[in-house]
């Protein structure tokens, strides 16, 4: 067994926030996302986040630091875009491994550092597969409803080139995250198990979808139990829900889930509705109190905080979340 399935047998373990909120910070430009890779790159790269990881890893690496300073157990990498599809806006699509490999190699580093220091608390790392910028389900031509931007083969070699690259920078999980086309994810699954059984090797699995609002679908149409069903033929180790929408609005998909999942559960939510500006007004301690309720009803073994979350609000519900035991699998 895995040591970070061990951790998930004893506590509920911690994720980090947003990536991206934190880099917003930073107010970076053009150069940033060039530096010693892309100067003579024909394409605008500014607001590609996950070439940092290889133009500018003292960000990334500074800002994996101070989720774990602020109580995360487990950070993501840098890779929500790293694939060749959503790389192709860009015509970054040949560093594709290379953006993986190293976002995994920081992280991993950072994490290794921090367990150094903290055995009794060791730190790990989740490779984050976000849902690419094209949908297999869904036509994005009005006027043709059978139309596919892509299609499921396509989506398997793009996932199986980040996970090869993922697992051979070292992390020791991966994370198939903000699910809005349940059929993406099961090419992410499907692209999982081929590279683990090329390559020898099996790590836990994460798996979370994303409810676009408060009619409890996925972008896709699916419920949460649709969702759940969908994917559960997979060897996951965890299901669960992020993004979209702030704890609150989230609490009653999320209470499905914990009631029908054969998995762990896991909730990373955004810090609130996004305001008018696409800001997110919840403090640390209103997103902390909201989280409570899931933690008092035993709803969860991960949380976290996705879209405007800092290490402020992580550090307001690790502190929160050693005060309870993790969910027992079909406790209900």
């Amino acid at each position: 067994m895995s040591k970070l399935k061990e951790e998930l047998k004893k506590r509920i373990l911690v994720l980090d926030g947003a990536m991206g909120t934190m880099i917003q910070q930073y107010k970076l430009g053009e150069e940033d996302f060039r530096k010693g890779w892309f100067e003579g790159h024909d394409f605008p790269l500014k607001g590609n986040n996950d070439l940092l990881s290889l133009t500018r890893p003292d960000i990334i690496k500074a800002i994996h630091a101070k989720y774990f300073e602020a109580g995360a157990d487990i950070v993501e990498t840098n890779t929500f875009s790293g694939t060749t599809i959503a790389q192709e806006d860009y015509n970054a699509q040949d560093k594709v491994y290379e953006i993986n490999y190293h976002s995994a190699k920081i992280a991993k580093e950072v994490a290794d550092e921090f367990t150094a220091k903290e055995p009794n608390k060791p730190r790990f790392v989740a490779g984050s597969i976000g849902p690419t910028n094209k949908t297999a389900s869904i036509s994005p031509v009005i006027n043709d409803p059978g139309f596919r931007a892509i299609s499921f083969d396509e989506l398997v070699v793009a996932f199986s080139q980040q996970v090869e690259a993922l697992i051979d920078g070292g992390v020791d999980m991966l994370l198939v995250e903000t699910i809005i086309d349940t059929l993406n994810a099961k090419a992410a699954l499907f692209a999982i198990e081929q590279v683990f059984e090329k390559k020898g090797v099996e790590i836990p699995i994460m798996v979370s979808g994303t409810i676009t609002d408060q009619s409890g679908r996925t972008l896709s149409g699916q419920t949460t139990e649709a969702f759940l069903i969908s994917t559960e033929h997979a060897p996951i180790t965890s299901i669960g829900l992020n993004c979209a929408l702030g704890a609150k609005e989230l609490k009653p998909y999320l209470q499905v889930m914990s009631k029908k999942s054969p998995f762990l559960v896991s909730a990373h939510p955004n810090a609130g509705l996004p305001n008018e500006f696409g800001e997110y007004d919840e403090t640390p301690e209103m997103m902390a109190d909201q989280i409570k309720v899931f933690l008092e009803e035993g709803l969860l073994n991960i949380v976290g905080g996705c879209c405007g979350t800092s290490p402020a609000h992580i550090k307001a519900i690790a502190d929160l979340a050693k005060n309870y035991e993790p969910r027992k699998i079909n406790q209900n």
